[in-house]
């Protein structure tokens, strides 16, 4: 099942012509080693190789009679051979084809999910530097905390798109297996070397163990990565989406000439790609809890795994390929607004430098139980109206007799409360930082 938003390289990958093309390779491959072993004739290999066709199609009317279509593909893939096409399949159980060419195609989608994110964490670290010290407001339960600066939080978001490379690259190692060992596991009409052979010309690693399949806990992983990727594009979004809003309006998701928002309200301008990544990013999670639910399976397998995995496998990695793209293109185009997030932070009047002058009055000498009742009433009462706690504070007898105006101004400045900004994106490696 291959999702319409599939973009053409994904898209390719996990056409029908394309996994049947793997299962082919699979089956030549295997061929060869039965040569080298002298089980079948020599040259079988080469003469399937260059007069097998595929044909989906033909595999499509053969499976509607056979009910199984591996057993298809090896018929309508024989009937174009000719003599030697008696030897394909020789030895082998159909999910000796089918899950190690599943990991080949697995891999190689992991490998452009990898240049996805990449290109997402370069254009992070760019935005990153460009507003390294644009100052804004961080917000915790969504109320105004402290400072920040908008290249702190992309930023913080390139570390986490950092960890999710090596997720998805740790993914792309656990699914690189392969197994050619027969209807069991046990090798009893294979010869390992057969597998061995495949897989180092496939670019896999043999399974140390194996029933009929691939164990799924592999197929589990690989699709909670994805998932976990998909978490922090819906947690950026969200983000954003907040920022967005009428009342903030910190940033704006880019809008191309011709866009409408609306179909009523010719003002609208809605952050419709991050709502886009919000809703894929739920598609996500599902598709991870279907591939934990496939790791059990009866015995030495049964098929409850077959029907999920035609659709999890192939939408999972190809709706990640695609949000990642629209995510990165989203942030590239972002529209920021540096004057409007200051003046966001100035909003409260000073409130979000309480710590500051909580600390600077501890530093003082009082004790810090009195230090927090004295600003904490002067904030709350700033919070119902004027005078703004900035004022309050200067004016408080009880403060002025500890601290000067230059040891409060200092308190109210964005100097102390960003000063280690430089600390977080050498450490990040996003600064080189200078020899001393």
């Amino acid at each position: 099942m291959i999702p319409r938003y599939t973009r053409p390289q994904m898209k390719e990958l996990w056409s029908d012509k394309s996994r049947y093309q793997r299962w082919l390779e699979v089956e030549i491959l295997a061929l060869e080693a039965w040569e080298i072993l002298g089980q079948v004739p020599k040259g079988t290999a080469q003469a399937v190789r260059e007069k097998a066709q595929v044909d989906p199609a033909r595999i499509d009317e053969i499976e509607a009679v056979v009910r199984h279509d591996v057993i298809a593909f090896v018929s309508q893939v024989a009937e174009t051979v000719g003599d030697e096409g008696k030897y394909i399949h020789y030895g082998l159980t159909s999910y000796d084809v089918v899950d190690t060419a599943l990991s080949s195609l697995l891999r190689d989608a992991l490998g452009i999910i990898q240049d996805d994110i990449q290109a997402m964490i370069d254009v992070l670290a760019s935005m990153a530097l460009k507003y390294k010290d644009t100052p804004m407001i961080g917000r915790t339960h969504g109320v105004h905390a402290e400072p920040i600066t908008f290249g702190l939080k992309l930023a913080l978001w390139y570390e986490e798109m950092k960890r999710n490379l090596q997720r998805v690259t740790a993914a792309k190692q656990d699914i690189s297996v392969g197994k050619l060992s027969g209807a069991v596991g046990t090798y009893a009409h294979v010869d390992p070397f057969v597998e061995r052979y495949v897989c180092e010309k496939l670019g896999l690693s043999p399974a140390h163990a194996s029933s009929q399949i691939i164990q799924r806990d592999r197929h589990a992983a690989c699709v909670a990565a994805l998932a976990v990727v998909g978490g922090t594009l819906e947690k950026i979004a969200t983000d954003l989406r907040g920022l967005a809003r009428t009342e903030v309006r910190e940033v704006e998701e880019g809008f191309r000439a011709g866009q409408k928002g609306s179909s009523a309200m010719p003002h609208k301008k809605n952050p419709v790609g991050l709502e886009m990544v919000t809703g894929a990013s739920r598609l996500m999670r599902g598709y991870a809890v279907a591939a934990l639910e496939n790791n059990l399976l009866w015995h030495e397998r049964d098929i409850s795994n077959s029907s999920v995995e035609r659709i999890i496998l192939p939408d999972s990695t190809t709706l990640l390929d695609y949000t990642l793209h629209r995510m990165t293109g989203i942030l590239k185009n972002l529209r920021v607004y540096p004057d409007r997030m200051l003046h966001n932070l100035n909003l409260t009047g000073g409130l979000v430098f309480s710590e500051e002058v909580l600390l600077a009055l501890v530093s003082s000498g009082m004790k810090r139980e009195d230090a927090y009742a004295l600003v904490q009433s002067l904030a709350l009462a700033a919070w119902d109206g004027p005078p703004s706690f900035k004022e309050r504070v200067y004016a408080d007898p009880a403060i002025a007799g500890r601290l000067s105006k230059e040891q409060l101004d200092e308190c109210f400045g964005l100097e102390r409360a960003l000063s280690k900004v430089d600390f977080i994106f050498e450490r990040c490696g996003l600064l080189v930082k200078p020899l001393r």
